[in-house]
């Protein structure tokens, strides 16, 4: 079958590739059109660019390997592109875009956490502790719990946080006792 003078399969291939390089120009600057799909989810790029990635490889696909008659062939390819598309929204892109990345933390988040004495803390003095997180190594003011000294290298228990000093106190982790003593 021809249409616009050219084979099916030709107008397949170059929709393909069209839909292709427009998928791809469309990684790269989908900050530019960031709010297109905000009203209607299914006017997003990034909803309509695979459904005619989808259409047009499944026609081109089934062109060349079927016998089928070509009109029939793009209800069958629009119709594999919706199902596609639906669930590359739904289990991809929606859940995408109500993921939370942060990398922010607070002084409060870090209370109840374990720590590391890099800098002794002394009797009424402040000294340093360390916490390892995905956003690397936290390094934060300590002063004792009742005051109390801390060494160099003890694990530490963050109790609380008053303006920006973090109140520890030497961290015992709980350990079960020998319940069958005879």
């Amino acid at each position: 079958m021809e249409l616009l003078g050219m084979p099916v399969v030709q107008i397949y291939l170059y929709a393909l590739i069209i839909a292709g390089l427009a998928t791809i120009l469309y990684v790269f600057f989908s900050d530019i059109a960031e709010g297109i799909g905000e009203g209607n989810p299914f006017l997003d790029p990034a909803v309509i660019l695979p459904f005619i990635t989808f259409v047009a490889a499944t026609g081109y696909i089934m062109e060349l390997t079927t016998d089928w008659n070509s009109s029939v062939i793009i209800v069958s390819a629009l119709i594999i592109a919706f199902i596609l598309d639906l669930l590359l929204y739904f289990f991809v892109l929606l859940p995408l875009s109500s993921a939370e990345v942060s990398l922010a933390y607070t002084d409060e988040s870090l209370i109840g956490q374990v720590g590391k004495v890099i800098v002794p803390v002394p009797v009424g003095g402040f000294g340093e502790i360390v916490f390892e997180s995905v956003n690397g190594i936290i390094s934060k003011r300590a002063a004792g719990y009742e005051n109390a000294s801390i060494d160099y290298g003890k694990e530490v228990l963050v109790i609380e946080v008053k303006d920006g000093t973090f109140i520890v106190k030497e961290y015992e982790p709980f350990r079960f006792a020998n319940m069958n003593k005879n």
